[in-house]
Formats: structure tokens, sequence, C-alpha cells
């Protein structure tokens, strides 16, 4: 069982460990994937693991919260639903693309179910659905999909 730690912990962790890597000023956010309890918790596993090395999420929704894009460069504190912090990734490059743009590549770098671009699209459709509603909003083909790809720096 890995341990678990707070996320400003996990942070001080890792600035202490890689103080070549991380500079005073460099700021990071924490959260957890998913909208839900089973697949937050799941996610993070697989990031462990080093199977998901990707995330995608709806522009409309960033644009809806007034959520800035992610970054190359950014730092996350990734936690579980409950909000334990267990490793941090580096983003390495984002890309809009249409929903139906997304690539096998892409979908196997994300690392959920069997790594198919079929199981993306089907899961990310329902996900997407979900998020979207709550913004009066309907997913289409043609959607906005922000892809990131991002590296773990460190797992506590």
């Amino acid at each position: 069982m890995q341990q678990v730690h707070s996320v400003e912990s996990l942070w001080a962790s890792f600035v202490s460990a890689h103080p070549e890597v991380v500079r005073p000023d460099d700021v990071y956010s924490a959260w957890h994937f998913c909208d839900n309890k089973s697949d937050a918790d799941e996610l993070v596993q697989l990031v462990v693991a080093g199977v998901k090395r990707a995330t995608a999420g709806d522009l409309w929704s960033y644009e809806a919260e007034g959520e800035l894009l992610p970054r190359p460069g950014d730092f996350n504190v990734i936690t579980d639903w409950d909000g334990n912090a267990y490793c941090i990734i580096r983003t390495v490059s984002v890309e809009v693309v249409a929903f139906q743009d997304v690539n096998d590549q892409f979908a196997s770098a994300e690392g959920e179910g069997d790594r198919s671009l079929k199981y993306w699209r089907e899961a990310h459709w329902a996900a997407f659905g979900r998020s979207l509603t709550a913004i009066g909003r309907e997913p289409s083909v043609d959607m906005p999909v922000v892809c990131e790809v991002f590296e773990v720096v460190f797992v506590g």
C-alpha cells in the first residue's frame, strides 16, 4: 500500500528532493481526475503505475468555469477523490482538437480501459456529456477537447 500525503507535504517533499527542477516561484494546482470517487481513485493509481500519461477535458467547461488551460511546464499534485496526494505531474504538451480528431495515440496515452480509441470515445462522450449538461451544452463530434500529455515527476 502506497503512503498517502497531504498536498502541501507532498509538494514540500518534491521541492526538497529536487531543487534543480523546481524554482522558488513555481506554483502548482492540486486536483483529482474525473467526477466520481471510483474513477478518480482508479485513475490516480494508473498515473502512479506509469500507465496514464495524458488527460482530456472539454474546452467549453474550462471556459464556463473561467479556468486557464494547462500549459507546458505546469506542475499538478494529483490526488484521489478524498484529497490524498499521490504524485506530481508536469504538463509536457497541450493541444485543442475536435472530439472526432482525437487519435489512437492519445487514447492509448490516457491509459484507461483497453486503451483503444473506441473505449476513449465512449468513456469521454459520457463524461463530457455530464459536465456539459451542467453548463447547458451538449456534446458534439466537433466540440473542442483539451488534450494534455504529462510526465510523472514525483511519487510520494
